[in-house]
């Protein structure tokens, strides 16, 4: 299928470091000539707008459910980061009005959505459409992370300072106070434990992973991934490098992204 043919919606999560790099990635999908859809909430409307000035996408906007914090719909605006989770699980209260969107769009080839975002695969599930995957961060981090989680570096008895290094790349090693204190002292039944269980869980059995990267540069970790894996992991970056290219492609165009809202009801 030409890429002419090809649609392909964006739903970041809601956080700048989540935003910024899907958007990117966005600008050079637009840049191949393939369709783009790009899901977002309200308050973070303006920002999409402006990041796709001068293009050809469409803006979905879904109600937000403000079920953590009034008026808040981006994780920079909480007041505290004890809040996060709950902000993170109150999402899937999104899912009836991203489903009424689906239904409303022409057909969409296939979803990259934040990994945050878990319930996504639900709905791309639903309507029969692939689910591709997208954390804002490393292979190397990823691959370290999961390395160390299942030797139980993170639950061990050390101490938090006390460098451990990892069997599978016996050059690194990490400690305790390397993650947030809530991850490796996730408690069952807490926010967080159910919140990663989600994300994970939903990763694994997703078509795939987008990576901000490209292979030359982590090619030991993008290969460990890849051999342990259920899904494979797509690099496809550097984002930023060539979004500034395709972004030249629109500057002055006149053309204005296509905005479309959901609303409650």
């Amino acid at each position: 299928m030409g890429s002419s043919q090809q649609h392909v919606l964006l739903f970041p999560f809601m956080a700048k470091g989540h935003i910024i790099p899907l958007l990117q990635f966005g600008r050079i999908l637009l840049n191949r000539h393939v369709t783009v859809t790009v899901v977002t909430t309200p308050g973070n409307r303006p920002f999409m707008e402006e990041s796709f000035a001068g293009t050809a996408a469409s803006i979905v906007t879904i109600p937000f459910p403000n079920l953590t914090v009034p008026g808040v719909e981006c994780t920079d605006k909480l007041p505290s980061k004890s809040l996060f989770y709950d902000f993170a699980l109150s999402t899937d209260s999104m899912q009836p009005h991203f489903e009424q969107a689906l239904e409303a769009l022409p057909r969409v080839s296939f979803m990259v959505t934040d990994g945050f975002l878990w319930w996504t695969l639900q709905s791309a599930n639903k309507f029969k459409i692939p689910r591709l995957t997208f954390y804002p961060m490393s292979c190397y981090s990823i691959a370290v992370s999961r390395v160390a989680t299942v030797e139980g570096v993170f639950s061990g008895p050390q101490s938090k300072g006390e460098l451990v290094a990892l069997t599978q790349f016996s050059w690194i090693r990490v400690c305790k106070d390397d993650v947030e204190a809530e991850f490796r002292n996730m408690e069952t039944g807490s926010a967080a434990q159910e919140f990663h269980s989600k994300a994970i869980g939903t990763s694994i059995n997703s078509y795939g992973m987008v990576q901000n990267s490209f292979y030359e540069l982590e090619p030991v970790f993008v290969d460990y991934l890849n051999s342990t894996s259920s899904y494979k992991t797509w690099c496809v970056g550097p984002f930023d490098l060539a979004a500034n290219q395709a972004k030249k492609i629109y500057v002055d165009s006149g053309i204005r992204p296509k905005l479309i809202s959901v609303q409650d009801g």
